[in-house]
């Protein structure tokens, strides 16, 4: 019975450094908030990150070239951004994040990426603060889009404080 004990506690602290925790990189303030809740869980209670950017296509242009060009141009920009992020989440768990850079539209991408990669763990996002509702990713994968989503969800009040954030993870 003892080494059943042992063989289940075993996989189930080797199911926690398993976990990734996947935050999408938006433009909005909440971000941060969402970022550093996962990079707290998962250096506390073992894990890793995951951090996709989704980038808009470029819209209608008449020579194939300038959107080439747009394209690009976004795409070295995300680059950038997830370089910076990916660098902050090193800091804060030791670990270097997975990266994902996609494009299209953020709802859909993430929602495949979510069915493609078996390995994520949980979906971590952060309310937004605005009067106007949670914010759309949070309003879809709630409402229409539930029953596509087959990760948890952990919804964080954009609110949280630094030291609220510290007391909850």
């Amino acid at each position: 019975m003892t080494d059943e004990i042992a063989s289940k506690s075993a996989e189930h602290a080797a199911a926690r450094r398993d976990r990734t925790f996947l935050v999408v990189v938006d433009d909005s303030p909440e971000r941060a908030v969402a970022l550093r809740y996962a990079a707290l869980r998962a250096a506390r209670g073992g894990g890793r990150v995951a951090l996709l950017r989704v980038t808009e296509p470029p819209g209608q242009t008449e020579w194939a070239g300038v959107e080439e060009m747009m394209r690009a141009e976004r795409r070295a920009e995300a680059e950038q951004l997830l370089q910076g992020l990916a660098a902050e989440v090193n800091r804060m768990t030791g670990t270097m994040p997975v990266l994902y850079l996609r494009e299209g539209e953020a709802r859909d991408e993430l929602l495949k990426l979510l069915n493609e990669e078996k390995g994520l763990s949980v979906l971590v996002l952060a309310s937004s603060t605005s009067s106007e509702g949670p914010g759309p990713l949070i309003t879809a994968l709630t409402g229409r889009y539930n029953r596509q989503l087959r990760t948890p969800l952990v919804i964080v009040p954009g609110a949280l404080s630094e030291d609220e954030l510290e007391t909850v993870t």
